[in-house]
């Protein structure tokens, strides 16, 4: 049965054969991705293409470091073929992530593998722009390095940021818990690596977070849902029909700022009531100690800090089980707006919140009863990510990788240079 990639042939009038031959390549390797290791005429017959175009197709790919054979595959009809499978070995994309009291870097190779993970507690918020990025340049370096000695080379790299985030120019145009207005992320990161030989890209990190769900669910999985990140901000990634709500520049998802209690304490964008200044990290951790307890202690991995709450919260913490439950009912106010706006099939909540799911999943479920409009919560599930805080790092290399998916021919062959081009940096 033909992939649903749908196939471009030589001679048509849409296309030049270059173009025919980038897409074919294309769909050969998503194929792999999608369904895993095919003989080649098991391709052949799955693509609609000929045996010998797909033989052509795997002898490019392997040269890119791509694909490689595998196990024999055992036909029920015919003699058994050699399996091509990707190669998860030699190609890999990069996810970084600047986020308030960390930066983190990531890397998958081609079969969605996480190949190596850093992160570092910094205080980024009372740092300047210069010094954070280039900490995160300096901890890609290490990573880069640690790979090539593998003989490992990257193929892309993806900045996570929290807040508006001009993915066309590089530039981080506004985040308030960073105080960062203006940065061009990208022009600073790619100079900071001496200009490498593949794309540097910005994103939102509620956006790759969101990304990284969908990916992490793998083909066939629903892809509708609001993805929450739960940190010192709340960012919302929405996804609707597998498409990513993006808005007109790039804007959509910033739900942190949605005014939730006229009340409320001042948000770090300067405003009064936001849903992040209810329901963010530091709303936890000031209700839950005082501000010389280790838990705000900017040095410490939030991980390690968020498990010191649990572990009070798991020990009957009076002052602990109270500022969950009001971080519960903030939640449930601005995910039922959220909820009758959209109608998702799930409703994930990442970071924090999923830290906090033995004590808020109940409760939350039942509040949110009270908020949308629509009878049982109009069919929306709640969840919980798997990945904690490491979603932005890897939304972020799982987006450099699916350019390679899309057009192989970015990758060079071995021993060769990527062959990018200028717009693809952009």
């Amino acid at each position: 049965m033909p992939s649903s990639t749908g196939l471009l042939r030589a001679g048509s009038s849409a296309a030049d054969q270059l173009t025919v031959r980038r897409h074919n390549l294309s769909v050969v390797l998503s194929q792999l991705r999608d369904h895993g290791p095919r003989s080649r005429a098991r391709l052949a017959e799955e693509t609609g293409l000929n045996k010998a175009t797909v033989s052509s197709l795997v002898s490019d790919l392997a040269e890119r470091g791509l694909v490689r054979e595998g196990g024999i595959e055992r036909a029920t009809v015919g003699r058994p073929g050699q399996s091509i499978q990707l190669d998860g070995d030699r190609v890999v994309a990069v996810g970084a992530e600047v986020n308030v009291g960390y930066v983190a870097v990531l890397a998958l190779d081609l079969r969605g593998r996480v190949v190596v993970e850093r992160r570092i507690a910094l205080d980024t918020a009372h740092l300047p722009p210069a010094r954070v990025l280039g900490e995160l340049a300096g901890l890609l370096g290490s990573v880069v390095e640690l790979l090539a000695a593998s003989g490992v080379r990257p193929v892309g790299l993806t900045v996570a940021l929290p807040g508006l985030v001009e993915t066309e120019t590089g530039v981080l145009r506004s985040a308030p818990n960073l105080r960062w207005t203006d940065v061009a992320v990208a022009a600073h990161v790619r100079a900071l690596l001496d200009d490498p030989p593949y794309p540097v890209l910005v994103g939102n990190e509620a956006n790759l977070a969101a990304l990284a769900e969908i990916d992490a669910g793998g083909p066939g999985r629903s892809a509708d849902l609001i993805l929450l990140t739960g940190s010192v901000g709340v960012g919302g990634g929405i996804v609707a029909g597998g498409q990513l709500l993006r808005g007109t520049r790039g804007f959509a998802g910033e739900v942190g700022h949605l005014r939730v209690r006229g009340d409320g304490p001042v948000c770090g964008c300067g405003r009064t009531g936001c849903w992040e200044a209810a329901v963010g990290l530091d709303a936890l951790l000031t209700a839950a100690a005082p501000r010389d307890d280790p838990v705000h202690d900017p040095s410490r991995d939030v991980e390690q800090r968020l498990a010191e709450i649990a572990r009070r919260a798991a020990a009957g913490d009076a002052r602990v089980l109270a500022a969950i439950d009001e971080i519960d009912r903030w939640l449930a106010v601005g995910a039922g707006i959220l909820v009758n706006v959209f109608n998702p099939e799930r409703l994930v909540l990442g970071g924090y919140f999923a830290a906090l799911q033995p004590w808020i999943a109940g409760s939350l479920r039942e509040e949110l009863q009270h908020h949308v409009f629509a009878g049982a919560t109009g069919s929306t599930r709640i969840e919980f990510s798997t990945l904690g805080f490491s979603g932005a790092v890897r939304g972020g290399a799982a987006q450099a990788l699916d350019r390679i998916f899309s057009d192989p021919t970015l990758v060079g062959h071995t021993g060769e240079h990527l062959p990018v081009a200028q717009e693809a940096m952009t």
